[in-house]
């Protein structure tokens, strides 16, 4: 339950900021229908329940399956199987993601029907199996990862030549929406196994990177369907926005149907799943209990979520950027603006990404620099889209090239890890507020201004906001790397400027003997039971040392689980006991839920503390 009430205080801090945004509007600019307020409260509260436990359903399902598919990948001897695989994988998990299905139906819905949503999610998801398949290959081969995507994001710019503005717009929010709620935390359960097994001293590293590696993938499929077809331009009367002027009655009609295609869409990889685990994986009952539980709440919270979004949140970011194109069409870069900045500071993912980015710049980027940011960046993101919509000369490529090719360049420059997390972090901005009321809000816009296109203008402004965190991270990498580099430039010979007083062990244990320390990391709360393993095999006792698993917290996914805190105990031991006692605890480390993590030992060469008479020492500490 803890678990639900963190989710649910997630979604809150995402979607009252969009509710204040209405009420201002709506009480100060311009004056909208009842009915249509009520849906939308009504609406606000079913995407608030339904997203709520649709992020706890991921959490006890898609992530566990996530976490058994990745180390069937990883420990696969076979090339063909690690692609097929990776590939079912990617296609499966997006053909049930809420922000694709959502902006299938808007793409359907402003080409007239000419561009059909399951045909669009089906090339979409072939997209990002594809791509997913790549990435794994990736990671198991030890290929750099800013190659890749600067070879991936070649391919889009000779293709992007290729296109209509369109297609370009469309193709660029299906790679935004691509990292959604449901997506991003199970390829991120990917990408952590698959790095976890592979293990080596980029494990770190390999962690990141593959959702922004995915999100290339629509880009791709969908400016290959204009490429492939021939179809240059898309041909389609835009359908006519109609308000319903019932509260329940759209809501309930959608219920039923909404539902069964929630279950169409989870059923696949909830199927490629039990298959596997029949065959293969067998997990105990509990934790199989847990998933299939967690399916059901992920039904239920995608039904609750999609009627939600489709029956009166989205309609009311639709009527709010008509009637604001319409009677304050100068100021409607301002109001891009600040809708940008409160959707992003609210947003708990932007929090914790600014976390993971102070922990790898060790202090120099902190949080509050992170997120102002990422506030400023998609605030500007959203008021250039609005000015594009507003100007016809002006178009999307103008902003997307430039944006991306800096970035690439600049994973030249910036320290390896900065490069994924950058790629990841699209997905932080571009999370289900923008795939639903901002892109209804600007697609508004687009409908009422003469000069402006719904397909052409309207769509565009997921990849907009996308496009921010990756440029945004890429440069507070460099200005961390340039830090860096002038802190090595500082004289190395500093005078001794502090003193501090530390307790330390008593050095005539050690002296004229020869002892080993034995290094061993548990799991928190279990070291009096290993210290009393070790003393059953000659140990006499331990220091205990209290730390986190640096992969804890992990930024990108808010429905991740943190790791289990560890403690580390090391044990001084006689050398002529080492073996025994190493060996104890590996056999201990071996047993089924064993609490031990790893194990190694160290010959003690030399060593510095206290004489037998001495209860403190001093040490010198320099800058």
């Amino acid at each position: 339950m803890n678990i639900l009430q963190s989710k649910t205080k997630e979604v809150s801090q995402s979607l009252i900021p969009i509710v204040i945004f209405v009420a201002i509007l709506g009480l100060i600019f311009i004056r909208i229908d009842i009915p249509v307020v009520q849906r939308f409260f009504v609406g606000a509260f079913l995407v608030f329940a339904g997203l709520s436990i649709f992020l706890w359903g991921v959490d006890q399902s898609m992530e566990p399956i996530g976490y058994h598919m990745a180390h069937e990948i990883a420990t696969s001897k076979s090339l063909i199987k690690t692609i097929l695989l990776s590939f079912a994988l990617g296609f499966l998990i997006t053909i049930a993601e809420p922000d694709i299905l959502i902006l299938g139906d808007q793409v359907e819905s402003a080409s007239g029907g000419t561009l059909d949503a399951g045909f669009l999610v089906t090339m979409i998801s072939v997209g990002v199996g594809v791509l997913i398949s790549i990435a794994s290959i990736r990671i198991l081969s030890n290929f750099k990862y800013n190659v890749m995507m600067t070879l991936v994001y070649l391919v889009i710019l000779v293709l992007g030549t290729q296109v209509s503005e369109e297609f370009l717009a469309i193709s660029f929010d299906a790679s935004g929406a691509t990292t959604g709620a449901l997506t991003t935390p199970f390829v991120l359960a990917i990408s952590i196994g698959l790095s976890r097994t592979k293990g080596g001293k980029t494990a770190e590293e390999d962690s990141f990177g593959m959702v922004g590696a995915m999100s290339a993938g629509p880009i791709l499929a969908v400016m290959l369907i204009s490429v492939l077809t021939g179809q240059q331009n898309i041909h389609g009367e835009t359908a006519e926005f109609v308000t319903s002027t019932e509260v329940w009655s759209p809501i309930f009609s959608a219920m039923q149907h909404t539902f069964l295609e929630s279950i169409k869409a989870l059923a696949p990889i909830a199927g490629l799943f039990f298959v596997f685990n029949f065959f293969k994986f067998k997990v105990e009952r509990k934790e199989m209990i847990r998933i299939v539980r967690g399916l059901i709440y992920t039904i239920l919270g995608l039904t609750l979520f999609l009627v939600g979004a489709n029956e009166g949140f989205m309609d009311m970011g639709r009527i709010l950027g008509m009637r604001l194109a319409d009677r304050y069409f100068g100021m409607l870069p301002i109001f891009g603006l600040l809708l940008g900045m409160m959707v992003v500071l609210a947003e708990p993912a932007v929090h914790v990404l600014g976390e993971q980015v102070e922990d790898v710049t060790a202090g120099n980027i902190p949080v509050t620099v992170l997120k102002s940011t990422l506030s400023i960046g998609v605030g500007m993101a959203i008021a250039l889209s609005m000015i594009k919509i507003m100007s016809p000369q002006v178009q999307l490529w103008y902003f997307l090239l430039p944006g991306f090719a800096i970035a690439i360049a600049l994973s030249y420059f910036v320290d390896p890890i900065f490069v994924g997390i950058a790629f990841d972090a699209g997905g932080v901005a571009s999370g289900p507020m923008s795939a639903t009321f901002v892109l209804a809000f600007a697609q508004g816009v687009a409908d009422s201004i003469p000069t402006a296109d719904v397909l052409r203008d309207g769509f565009g402004i997921i990849a907009m906001i996308a496009m921010t965190p990756v440029l945004s991270i890429m440069i507070l990498g460099s200005i961390n790397k340039i830090q860096t580099m002038r802190s090595k430039d500082l004289p190395q010979d500093i005078a001794p400027v502090a003193q501090k007083e530390i307790c330390a062990v008593n050095s005539d244990q050690i002296i004229g003997e020869q002892k080993d320390l034995i290094f061993c990391v548990i799991e928190r709360g279990y070291a009096e039971d290993v210290i009393s393993l070790a003393r059953s095999a000659g140990s006499t006792g331990a220091t205990i040392l209290h730390g986190r698993d640096a992969r804890a917290g992990t930024w990108l996914s808010k429905s991740m689980r943190l790791e289990p805190e560890k403690e580390v105990l090391w044990f001084l031991v006689d050398a002529n006991i080492t073996s025994k006692v190493s060996q104890t605890l590996l056999d201990a480390l071996n047993e089924q839920n064993s609490h031990i993590v790893s194990i190694f030992a160290l010959p003690v060469t030399d060593s510095y503390g206290l004489t037998a008479n001495e209860s403190v020492f001093k040490i010198t500490e320099k800058i």
